[in-house]
């Protein structure tokens, strides 16, 4: 059985989404982490095992995060494990914290997924910073990116070749259930899966909500905000400034595994990010066959085919968001059409099985052998 050694943060449903797939794969995963686990996932699955100090590593959490000088410390240990474990691939998911981690290691076969803020915000704080992610472009045998805005990101730093491999959807998983489409027919709910700061834009989408609010009083409308964050009370404080509290609700953040069931209770999603790298939650949407309303930002205008699966909106424009909103609530024929072709388009280019696949794929690649 081949073995890949994954450096990521373990309570990162994309981290759990990625080593689950691997290891259902036949694939025997170790996890570098420094991130105690908030969860014991890892322990259902065969084929995985997680490689670090727990007591260890809770005590470096309690000081809080991560300086470049601590990630540099932690590198023996990776050595250690990495003898131990002999994995076939070294994978950094993170081009900055892992990816240093990972490329301090001089192991190799090596590989660097870039998730997004690593490249499109790290590298812009200051020369040392960028320095160190060229550092671990350098020794990485690939590069990997979740979005061509990524890529486009990542050209302003070094011209390294990089291949788009998105964090794709499971629409087995992600797919209208009737039962919840059927349910409340009378209104129609408006709704955003995102955590509430300041760079997703809730406040934005709240805002257009009022506008349509106002001009449709006819209409039984709710706002549904999945999700927690920093700016959550200055949220709910905006909500009651323009009288919405008895149209909307706050869920707050939850499972992972409800997160289909909370797309479905929405009939128009929106995610009007001020920047974005990519777009999950987006796509989620798509597959339970709902509009998308989206700012035409980053990796948001990949996923979503303007005038079919959903709208492309002005960055900040809240009356254009807020006319999107009114066109979708007013007709629902548009609502199903672009529903069903988000659910194809899904299907097409982002389905997850397909993305695993490929991922392998590059693995069998660099070792010349079969996984």
């Amino acid at each position: 059985m081949k073995k890949v050694l994954i450096l990521s943060d373990i309570n990162s449903a994309h981290t759990q989404r990625w080593v689950t797939a691997l290891a259902a794969e036949g694939i025997e995963v170790g996890i570098f982490t420094l991130s105690y686990p908030v969860s014991e996932w890892y322990k259902l699955i065969p084929n995985v095992k997680v490689l670090f100090d727990a007591k260890k590593q809770d005590s470096i959490q309690q000081k809080g995060s991560f300086s470049k000088i601590k990630y540099i410390k932690v590198v023996p240990q990776l050595k250690k494990i990495i003898s131990s474990f002999k994995p076939d691939i070294l994978h950094a998911h993170y081009a900055t914290s892992y990816g240093l981690i990972g490329s301090l290691s001089k192991f190799h076969p090596y590989i660097i997924s870039a998730w997004g803020s690593d490249v499109m915000d790290f590298p812009n704080k200051s020369y040392f910073h960028k320095k160190i992610l060229q550092f671990n472009f350098k020794r990485a045998d690939m590069l990997l990116a979740t979005s061509n805005a990524i890529v486009e990101a990542i050209k302003e730093v070094s011209e390294v070749k990089t291949q788009v491999i998105p964090f794709g959807i499971d629409t087995n998983i992600f797919q209208p259930l009737k039962k919840e489409k059927d349910d409340a027919k009378d209104e129609i709910v408006v709704g955003t899966i995102k955590s509430l700061e300041t760079i997703y834009g809730i406040d934005i989408l709240i805002q257009a909500f009022k506008i349509v609010t106002e001009k449709h009083k006819n209409i039984k409308l709710k706002l549904l905000l999945v999700g927690g964050g920093s700016k959550e009370e200055r949220l709910k404080a905006l909500v009651k400034e323009l009288n919405l509290e008895k149209n909307t609700l706050f869920a707050g953040k939850v499972e992972y595994s409800k997160i289909v069931q909370y797309h479905n209770c929405i009939d128009i999603f929106v995610n009007v990010s001020r920047n974005e790298s990519f777009g999950v939650a987006v796509l989620e949407s798509s597959a339970c066959e709902k509009p998308v309303i989206v700012s035409n930002v980053g990796g948001l205008k990949e996923v979503v085919l303007n005038n079919v699966t959903g709208f492309l909106t002005e960055p900040e424009n809240i009356q254009d968001v807020a006319n999107a909103i009114e066109k979708l609530v007013l007709n629902k024929n548009i609502r199903d059409e672009m529903g069903e072709h988000g659910r194809k388009f899904v299907k097409e280019k982002y389905e997850f099985s397909k993305n695993v696949d490929e991922t392998i794929s590059l693995y069998e690649k660099l070792t010349n052998k079969i996984i």
